[in-house]
């Protein structure tokens, strides 16, 4: 056998055994599931089937794989989602009807909006990744809410209302959902079933006709 042939699973395994991705998998598992304080780097290596030694070549302190992991699964769809917004061609209550159905597809249902339940109760304890959060998904999200509402004042399909607050009115029922999905749910177990999509569906005409200029001027059909 060559030195190379007898090379060649070596390579090839230490290529499999250093995909971040897979890091970035089993530590969003983990911390959804146990918090940030009582996940263990070593734990999500070995989760990973790799070395505590790996996972620090990618990621030198549980903080900064905290922050990938943010970055993979939400920070880093702003740029795809504000391009969504701006290349639109319905009308804003359309918009934020797609908005809602979108960002439960992409980031509701799944594993990652257990990032919101430990944010909200650990935030307190970790200044550094609360800061970061802030940054990367907090302000970006009200941002871009603004955004959409904005486009609905200055097209006179909405009211012009105090956005710094009217930003909370549309994402209440995004966070409701995921703490419903995370918590509420489990303490309620059968005394309420939610349909996500209706849900969400409802939430957004409840606001849209609340915001309407006039009866009708939504452009949503009846």
């Amino acid at each position: 056998m060559s030195p190379t042939s007898s090379s060649s699973p070596a390579k090839r395994e230490r290529r499999k055994e250093a995909r971040p991705g897979e890091l970035l998998e089993a530590a969003l598992d983990l911390f959804v599931e146990k918090g940030f304080a009582a996940t263990r780097v070593d734990e999500v290596a070995a989760r990973a089937g790799v070395s505590k030694g790996t996972l620090f070549l990618y990621f030198p302190s549980k903080e900064e794989l905290f922050k990938a992991v943010v970055r993979e699964n939400i920070a880093g769809r702003f740029i795809e989602w504000n391009s969504e917004v701006e290349t639109f061609e319905g009308s804003t209550a359309e918009l934020l009807h797609y908005c809602y159905r979108v960002w439960w597809e992409r980031v509701g249902s799944t594993k990652a909006s257990g990032i919101t339940k430990l944010m909200l109760s650990e935030a307190q304890n970790f200044p550094e990744i609360t800061q970061f959060y802030q940054q990367e998904v907090i302000l970006p999200g009200q941002q871009l809410i603004r955004r959409i509402l904005q486009r609905g004042i200055d097209r006179g399909e909405f009211r012009a209302v105090p956005l710094d607050y009217a930003i909370y009115v549309v994402l209440a029922p995004m966070m409701f959902l995921m703490m419903w999905k995370h918590s509420l749910g489990a303490c309620a177990q059968g005394a309420l079933d939610i349909d996500p999509d209706r849900y969400l569906a409802t939430q957004a005409d409840v606001i849209a006709y609340g915001l309407a200029t006039r009866p009708g001027s939504t452009g949503l059909s009846a």
